[in-house]
């Protein structure tokens, strides 16, 4: 349980970085708060993890559109930039599924 909190934190934080790039603190402040929600020992919290997750994966969508966009009008290939941002937005959907197991959803009823 301990490897999925863990990776969900990274990804929590690769998130308040792409906000920080942008000076957004406030949704900074968010990303890096989501995974002490797990701290509270009730099912809608560890609910509200996972739904952080999905739109954390959509801001990684939106992100990678915004990027193919920007390469395309530059005339510069931007199938790497898919390829790691398509990644990034595979993990974090990712880590919000691996909190679907029955290992973690008994710690939280």
């Amino acid at each position: 349980m301990k490897l999925r909190i863990s990776l969900l934190a990274l990804s929590a934080i690769l998130v308040a970085a792409h906000f920080l790039r942008y000076g957004e603190l406030i949704p900074v402040l968010l990303c890096l708060a989501a995974p002490f929600l797990l701290l509270i020992k009730k099912r809608w919290a560890l609910v509200a993890v996972q739904l952080l997750t999905v739109v954390a994966a959509i801001v990684w969508m939106f992100a990678l559109y915004d990027i193919i966009q920007q390469r395309i009008f530059e005339g510069c290939s931007w199938t790497a930039s898919a390829i790691i941002l398509g990644s990034v937005a595979g993990y974090t959907l990712l880590t919000g599924w691996l909190l679907e197991s029955p290992l973690v959803k008994g710690k939280y009823p």
